[in-house]
């Protein structure tokens, strides 16, 4: 049996409901492995040791939704499913391993489902990375444009008021941070507000000390948003702006970028714009980009994902990322700034 090429989320959501027993790779065309296991794959499908067995491959970068669904966070990687469910997965180029689980659930009469990996992460390591996240940080319901809470209302124009230059959490968008912020910084309620990671209270302690004289001093101003632009993008030599962090990338794209960068050895530094809904927005108008990941070399954007893509396969990547003969060619900063 030949293996099926599928393209879009509604051909693997049908091609996946066969109670037979089903192989899809989840591949990218410039990773060499991929090449090694779509001909694995194809000697497979042809052997009759493998008869009643579908084959599939699909492009994990076509159908971000369903690699994030599926737990697929590198390629290769190849799932094994009957019904819908995943009862085995093969992670990496592992040609041993694959024929040895196929054969495992072609003989296996009650498959049980195995759990989707989700990424481990220490809980209190994620509470302080987000309370240092920036010098003035509050955690909310809702966000500015849109609070939740009459008590996050209110600390949000109090903070408006004197100018200051803060981001938000929105805690209802996360259970985890939520509840474990509570314990972390024994502080019950919310919103919660943090001065150079450390606690400084919530809307009564917050108001005492605006009444007091004391709070305006302590607070960062706001710099403009041309300013903060240009921070964020000479964070480094080479910036990725990206959904997510470099610990927890929050999109198929961003991590194929990273393990790109990974793999030539080059050094980056990575901005969570999920952290800062103004400069989301800024960024894409600034340079005519609508979509994240951006990636950015000596304060200048040379595209998303495709772009990096694209350099890699055609060996240029390394020469473009330390050239100056490709500056011209990189999108800069517009006349809006």
């Amino acid at each position: 049996m030949a293996v099926t090429n599928l393209a879009t989320v509604d051909e693997f959501n049908t091609y996946i409901k066969s109670k037979d027993l089903t192989v899809i790779h989840f591949y990218a065309a410039w990773a060499a492995q991929c090449a090694q296991i779509n001909d694995v794959l194809e000697e497979m499908g042809k052997s009759a040791d493998y008869k009643g067995v579908n084959f599939a491959k699909i492009a994990a970068e076509d159908v971000p939704e369903v690699s994030l669904k599926f737990g697929v966070s590198a390629v290769p990687t190849i799932l094994l499913l009957r019904n819908s469910v995943i009862t085995d997965r093969v992670d990496g180029a592992n040609p041993a391993e694959l024929a040895t689980k196929v054969k495992q659930q072609m003989s296996s009469k009650d498959p049980v489902p195995i759990e989707i990996p989700k990424p481990k992460e220490n809980i209190e390591e994620r509470l302080k990375k987000l309370i240092n996240h920036a010098p003035c940080m509050l955690f909310m319901k809702g966000n500015p444009a849109n609070p939740r809470c009459g008590f996050s209302r209110t600390i949000i124009s109090i903070l408006d008021s004197y100018n200051a230059d803060y981001q938000t959490f929105d805690i209802l968008q996360d259970n985890d941070v939520r509840e474990g912020l509570k314990k972390f910084s024994n502080w019950p309620t919310y919103p919660q507000l943090y001065l150079n990671g450390e606690l400084l209270g919530g809307l009564d302690i917050v108001r005492e000390m605006g009444e007091a004289g004391e709070l305006e001093a302590m607070l960062p101003k706001k710099v403009s948003l041309e300013e903060r632009v240009r921070e964020v993008i000479a964070r480094g030599k080479t910036v990725i702006v990206m959904k997510g962090t470099k610990e927890e990338p929050k999109c198929v794209y961003t991590k194929q970028i990273m393990e790109i960068f990974d793999a030539i050895n080059v050094p980056y530094e990575t901005f969570d714009i999920l952290m800062d809904e103004e400069l989301r927005i800024a960024l894409k108008s600034y340079y005519d980009w609508p979509t994240y990941p951006h990636v950015y070399v000596d304060g200048e954007l040379i595209g998303g994902f495709e772009t990096v893509k694209d350099l890699y396969e055609s060996g240029e990547l390394i020469d473009t990322l330390y050239s100056e003969t490709f500056k011209g060619n990189r999108r800069v900063l517009n006349s809006k700034l």
